[in-house]
């Protein structure tokens, strides 16, 4: 059997009676206590929770409230309490002239979402108790803002609205916002340090513009004043006015850029890249102490539901039914096969029970999903007899595989560059792509899907599709295929795609194994971060979006939430 990831989140306790799986009758109600016990500190633990020991539930009622916390449907509740809330600043003054709504709408759509948000804070503090709930800090926030909101009797500034995206960022769809946001805080007090160095240095380089041997010579327009020379070093930090900013000095004195020089080499090439040094290291500092803190928090509670599953009789390991009751409460989805399964993935040492070191691997083994693998050579063999003979004669993966074939490639695809190179200059001489189908277009392209077929034929459209570099090519020959159609049936707005066809060119950089490793992290880091700022971008965007437009009146004010991005394109005129 094959293994693959799989990021299910754990299922709420509960107890399949129907689903025996590998446990007989005998014994069940003996160990029921410990299985349930055992899974309660893991699912508490779990990588998807990651709650407090001190946060665990110690009676019926709050284990009840512990469960429906930790539902699908209270994520969803949770999600949709805060898109509700966001959404609707679209409605309320100063809104989207298409979606103004009454006041008595919104207002009683604002109330239904903090309604839910106090069930949900309910729901909480009957888990947590009323000590660790003030306790938590993101919570008490929620609370808070949620409170001011509902005892609002009038209309004023609505600077509450700006703190709207504080319900999305703590469902739990937006963990990666919530750890981003922490981890910035927390790498704030070093970048403060350096920030207060850059700003030092350039305090003293104002100051010195107004001694007497450095005025006369620097322009009146940018030094006339402290406030104005701290501003002209501010912007000469970022570039944006240089060098018109030394030329009326350097007219008149030749070594006054001396001063700009020195001030350069500081704060920009310095200190600037040391700040941003320093921002990395300590977000990295806090990222690793994170991961530490989090595989410590997983081996403490796979110590304690351990020591919750052994018995007296083998206190020394978790047998097969044991661990089989665990899985039953931990997954109850997962077959008795995959159950068993993950038993022998943990237990590396062959022994008759698991001991706590292959315990240890719990998280990682269980998050893997199971599915036969074919027991053939190649993809083809489960084919009927002609569709084999016919795969079987005319592909060889040995000719796919070999360093002739990939150099020959390598060669057309140079080949293809240097010729894409010659048609550029063809266009400056007066030739026009739009009007003919270049040859050689179609003669590349059919080679490269020759390849790509053959590719498909020999190693199977799984195995093809798998590999980073596979996709590629086939996404840009399919590119090159419509390019191909945009030519021949004169399809002006789709001329862009024939400009993908120099992507090509980046195999070559397959051939140099520093090459091959920077694109293959490039290729690796993209789908990562598209995952990872999938929810921060949203929520950034979403708090920077709300931020301007909420210091709008509530009464009486005819600008639009859109007021709020023009921050970006020019000054913001409010009415």
């Amino acid at each position: 059997a094959s293994m693959e990831t799989d990021d299910d989140v754990p299922l709420i306790l509960t107890w399949d009676e129907a689903n025996s799986g590998l446990l007989s009758e005998e014994g069940e109600r003996g160990d029921e206590s410990n299985f349930g016990n055992g899974v309660h500190i893991y699912q508490g633990k779990d990588r998807e929770n990651n709650d407090k020991f001190f946060t665990h539930p110690r009676n019926p009622k709050a284990l009840a409230a512990y469960l429906f916390a930790h539902n699908h449907l209270f994520y969803m509740m949770e999600l949709l309490t805060g898109l509700l809330l966001l959404m609707l600043s679209l409605c309320e003054a100063p809104a989207v002239p298409s979606l103004r709504l009454d006041v008595y709408v919104h207002a009683t759509l604002e109330l239904l979402a903090l309604v839910m948000v106090a069930f949900e804070l309910c729901m909480k503090l009957r888990w947590l108790g009323f000590h660790t709930f003030i306790r938590h800090k993101r919570t008490m926030v929620k609370f808070v803002e949620a409170i001011v909101v509902l005892i609002r009797q009038t209309s004023h500034m609505r600077v509450t609205r700006a703190l709207r995206p504080i319900f999305l960022v703590d469902c739990r769809y937006c963990g990666a916002v919530r750890r981003n946001l922490r981890q910035i805080f927390q790498s704030l007090p070093p970048f403060i340090d350096i920030l207060l160095l850059l700003l030092f240095f350039m305090v003293i380089f104002a100051i010195l513009v107004i001694f007497p041997f450095l005025n006369p010579i620097l322009s009146p327009q940018y030094f006339s004043t402290l406030e104005n020379s701290l501003v002209s070093l501010f912007v000469l930090l970022t570039t944006a006015n240089f060098p018109d900013v030394m030329m009326p000095a350097y007219s008149k004195n030749r070594w006054s850029c001396v001063f700009f020089i020195v001030y350069l080499s500081i704060e920009l090439y310095f200190i600037m890249n040391l700040l941003l040094a320093v921002v990395f290291d300590t977000f990295n500092d806090v990222e690793k102490m994170k991961f530490k803190s989090l595989l410590l928090h997983k081996r403490s509670a796979i110590d304690h539901a351990f020591q919750l599953l052994v018995s007296r009789q083998r206190p020394m390991g978790v047998s097969l039914k044991q661990f089989d009751g665990l899985m039953r409460f931990y997954r109850p989805r997962m077959s008795a096969r995959d159950r068993f399964l993950t038993y022998k993935a943990l237990n590396t040492s062959g022994a008759p029970m698991l001991s706590l070191q292959d315990f240890y691997k719990f998280y990682e083994v269980t998050g893997l999903k199971w599915r036969a693998r074919r027991s053939g050579e190649h993809w083809f063999d489960d084919l009927p007899h002609t569709a084999f003979l016919i795969f079987k004669g005319k592909f060889s993966l040995s000719l796919l595989s070999s360093s002739a074939f990939q150099y020959t490639m390598y060669v057309v695809v140079a080949i293809n560059g240097v010729w894409i190179l010659v048609e550029t200059y063809q266009l400056n001489s007066g030739f026009s792509w739009s009007r003919f189908v270049p040859w050689s277009y179609i003669v590349f392209l059919t080679i490269y899907g020759v390849e790509v077929l053959l590719k498909i034929s020999g190693l199977g459209p799984v195995a093809y599709f798998s590999s980073g570099w596979n996709l590629f090519d086939f996404s840009v020959t399919v590119f090159a295929f419509l390019g191909l159609i945009a030519l021949a049936f004169n399809k002006a707005p789709f001329y862009f795609i024939v400009v993908l066809r120099p992507l090509q060119l980046l195999r070559l950089f397959k051939i140099k194994q520093r090459y091959r490793n920077v694109l293959d992290t490039m290729f690796e880091l993209f789908p990562r971060m598209r995952h990872l700022h999938q929810w921060p971008a949203g929520g950034h965007f979403v708090g920077l979006w709300q931020c301007p437009s909420c210091s709008s009146l509530h009464k009486g004010a005819d600008t639009s939430p859109a007021d709020g991005l023009r921050i970006f394109h020019g000054p913001v005129q409010l009415s």
